[in-house]
């Protein structure tokens, strides 16, 4: 899926800048010089995925422009501004702004925030796995249990996650040790096996899926 992008700032040269370092990771870019513009352009095309909006524009400036947008939509939004001061900040993190960067700014960070505010807003189905009512969003780290959220510690979210990613396949303890906890984990098998018994406990009438595999460690039966 190539994503579409509008940039929103009055400035020819940085609006090229930024369209020329989104364009080389295959993004598609529209463009606008001010914010009346920005939102003309947002309301005939529903196909923009994300908006990169200058504060200070002619015509309708960046704050007004988000108060516009976030009246219909909650399109994610990184905000650039040259003041860089705190108050400005949680100002805009008010009207709902997702992402902040103060200009000066190194182009390929605002690529990586880019790609990063996408990957958390628009979650591929690589990211959000359904087994049988166990809901896994590996990006929010969360796990619903039949559209109830269940309330994990990271290395029990991690460990879900492994068994999940290898489903159907028997996994050893120290395989499991290995790559939950890393190589440089000096433990025993006794933390999976207190790890796996707080899971099944959390995962309720699910449990079942996590089977114990005799003499070798566990696995998760689809």
């Amino acid at each position: 899926m190539a994503y579409k992008i509008l940039v929103v700032d009055d400035e020819a040269r940085m609006r090229k800048l930024i369209k020329d370092f989104l364009s080389a990771k295959e993004f598609v870019v529209e463009e606008a010089s001010n914010g009346q513009e920005a939102l003309d352009k947002f309301s005939s095309d529903s196909a923009i995925n994300l908006i990169i909006l200058d504060v200070m524009m002619p015509v309708l400036d960046g704050w007004s422009t988000l108060r516009e947008i976030r009246k219909s939509s909650q399109v994610p939004v990184i905000m650039l501004t040259a003041r860089g001061e705190e108050r400005d900040e949680l100002f805009g993190f008010e009207l709902g702004v997702d992402e902040y960067i103060s200009k000066p700014f190194s182009p390929k960070i605002l690529v990586a925030r880019v790609e990063a505010l996408l990957k958390r807003s628009f979650p591929s189905q690589d990211d959000v796995k359904n087994f049988d009512g166990i809901i896994i969003d590996k990006v929010a780290h969360r796990v619903l249990v039949d559209g109830k959220e269940i309330d994990l510690s990271l290395k029990e979210f991690e460990l879900l996650e492994y068994l999940t990613d290898n489903a159907g396949i028997a996994l050893s303890r120290e395989k499991i040790l290995n790559s939950v906890w890393n190589y440089d984990y000096y433990g025993d098998s006794r933390t999976i096996d207190s790890h796996i018994k707080k899971v099944r406990k959390k995962l309720g009438k699910k449990s079942s899926h996590i089977e114990t595999v005799r003499g070798l460690g566990y696995k998760f039966r689809i």
